[in-house]
Formats: structure tokens, sequence, C-alpha cells
């Protein structure tokens, strides 16, 4: 062990000799949401700025969300009440720009919004309710962060930016006919890759299930908790939208053969790398999005398939529903102007976020929905 450890993997160390090695996803959670040392809910760590979001590009990003849950809300009869929960919600940045931009340019629908922002880290909850962007929102009761789902959503969206990309992973390797998971053992250096049986028959019959044959030596991560996720907004919905933004792609190439290695970084500063043991809860730990996957088991909870698009055809089609006035504001100067168009580039270009990024809406409780993020280019 090096003179000053780092207490995460300390702790993780003393689990593994007691214990013996722990499945990959296990480790994944404890780096990313333990207690105190966690990576998301630390409070020393608080905020991070080792990633780069739509929302850190542009309060753009925000506006076109708002216009689009304000769409939403018409289609599904302008209901006196309309809950927006968002997953995954941080300092509540995003939340700002929403309630902001439907105040101001909604006030109808805005009469209509409570916002729940969704944060299990009590270090995040702590530093939205600091930052006192959002006061005049919770003063007027349109706006609570709390850590877990509402038991129960009448009519509303839920919604996440870059929430499922974020969540603990499994990893399997194919060898022959069969498959092996990846655990966290202890060897020479510390931490270190583990290979065993599976820990568990989930992650095997999670790629049967969507017809996936991995490659022989081939890397592959399954996302159990993505599915339990969309399960549990499906079943608490009643009639309203689940409305996802992320990175990924559809189960048939998140597997194929360019992705051999799997898709999991660690990310610290800006600079990625497979080097995911090298600071337990100090680094972000990603893995893309199968879109197939919260498809299919939101399908089994009730919700049905929208539309699949890329962030880039989904935010043009939103900022056309308003000739682009959206991207502006008359209280701007030139120059703030000029950014502005230029940070909306930076949210569609196909080479940076806009193709990068997905967008899977899925609707429960009312017909097939036309909606304006949706419209072709």
């Amino acid at each position: 062990m090096p003179d000053n450890p780092i207490p995460l993997a300390t702790i993780l160390a003393e689990h593994i000799r007691a214990w013996g090695p722990i499945p990959f996803a296990k480790y994944m959670e404890a780096c990313l949401y333990h207690p105190r040392y966690g990576y998301y809910t630390s409070a020393e760590q608080s905020p991070r700025r080792d990633y780069f979001t739509s929302v850190d590009a542009s309060p753009i990003f925000g506006r076109l969300l708002a216009r689009q849950f304000q769409e939403m809300w018409v289609k599904l009869g302008r209901p006196a009440e309309f809950l927006l929960v968002e997953l995954g919600a941080g300092p509540g940045t995003l939340a700002s720009q929403i309630l902001n931009f439907a105040a101001e340019s909604f006030p109808e629908f805005y009469s209509a919004l409570r916002y729940i922002a969704i944060e299990r880290s009590a270090a995040r909850r702590a530093a939205a309710a600091a930052a006192g962007s959002l006061a005049r929102h919770v003063a007027a009761t349109h706006f609570a962060m709390v850590s877990d789902l509402p038991a129960q959503i009448p009519c509303g969206c839920v919604f996440s930016n870059e929430f499922f990309d974020a969540l603990p992973v499994h990893r399997l390797v194919r060898e022959g006919n069969g498959m092996r998971e990846i655990y966290v053992g202890l060897g020479t250096h510390g931490l270190c890759e583990h290979f065993g049986p599976l820990s568990t028959p989930a992650p095997a019959e999670y790629l049967t299930e969507q017809g996936i044959t991995l490659h022989e030596g081939q890397l592959a991560e399954v996302n159990l908790e993505a599915c339990a996720w969309i399960t549990d907004v499906g079943a608490r919905l009643d009639r309203g939208f689940a409305l996802t933004i992320d990175y990924g792609h559809k189960a048939e190439e998140l597997y194929d053969h360019r992705h051999m290695r799997g898709t999991l970084l660690a990310y610290e500063q800006h600079r990625a790398s497979e080097n995911f043991f090298r600071a337990p809860g100090e680094q972000d730990l990603t893995a893309h999005v199968n879109f197939t996957a919260l498809e299919r088991h939101g399908k089994l909870a009730g919700l049905q398939r929208t539309a699949f698009t890329s962030q880039s055809n989904f935010l043009l089609g939103l900022a056309r529903q308003s000739e682009f006035t959206d991207l502006q504001s008359s209280a701007m100067s030139e120059s703030q102007q000029i950014r502005a168009r230029l940070l909306f580039k930076t949210l569609i270009y196909p080479e940076g976020m806009g193709e990068t990024f997905q967008v899977l809406i899925q609707h429960k409780g009312i017909d097939q929905p036309h909606l304006s993020g949706l419209d072709p280019l």
C-alpha cells in the first residue's frame, strides 16, 4: 500500500481480504456512491468537474427541454398538476434553467408544474439548497429535491440527462461457449481484475433476451440497475412520458465487433483512461447506455416507445418550434448572442454532442403523441 492510501481503496481492500473478490458492479457502486467517499456523494469532492455535459455548454439546453415539457403538458390535456421528475439532478443546475424559462415563457404551464429533483447525494442536495438559484421556485412550491422517486406519479414526465451511464455495471468476457465475470480482487500492487464464474445468472440472461452473442474474448458491460430504474419509472407513472438523454447505442451496435473492449472508461480532469483502480472514489466511472434494454424493460412496465432520435435532431426540432428565438433574449448584447449560437452548435454538431447523445422518449396512458422534438430534420 502507498504511504497515503486512498481511503476507499483501503476500505475495499479490507473487505476483499475478509470476504474475497467482489463483482465489478459492487466495486463501481462503492466508487461512485459510497456515503462518505463516493465520487458523486462525497462532500469534499462536490461538485466535481471531470466531465462536460450539455447543461454546462449552455442554458439553451434547459430552455429547449422546458419547451418540450410544456408541449407534453398540452398533449396530456393541460392537467392542473404536472409532475416533472428529474433523475440524478445533481446540484440543480438544469432544474434552475428549466424552471426559470418555464416561469418566463409559459406561465400557465408553470402554474401547473411541480418539479421533483431526485438526488441520492446528501452533499449535492445541500449544495442545491445553499445555492439560492432555486429559492423562488421552492417558495412557490414548484420545486423540491428528494432522495428517491415519488411513490406515484399521476401525470407528468420522468426524465434524465446522463443518469443511466453513471449506474454500476457488471463486466463479462466471452470465453469459448461460456461467460466469465470480472471481479475486483487484490494483487501485488493493490486492487486488480479477477476472473470468475458469473455472480448471478442475470447478466447472461440480459444478453440472451436481447439476442446478443458476444465475440470470443469480447468484454461487455451489463447494466442491470438501468433496467430496474426504468421498470420502477413505468410502474409508478400512471400517465405521461419518460425521456432519457444519454450517450449510448441500441444493443446490436453496443455489443458489435467495434466494442471488443466494452465502453467502460474512467474520467479524471477531463482525461479518459481504462485505469479503473487508480483512485477509487476520486475519478468518474461510466459506460455507454443500452437503449434497447431501456426500451424493452420499460415496455414490460407499460411504457410504449414514442421515438428514438439523436440529440441533434431533438434540439433542432425544438428550436425550430420557436423559430430559434429560444437561443437568445432581448437582454443579450450582440457578443452574447453570437456566443449563444456557438454554444448551441456545441449541442447539435454531429462530431460533438449532437450524434454522440441519443434521446429515447416513451409514453404511457396516452395515444401515440406527436412531439416537436421528434420532427425529422
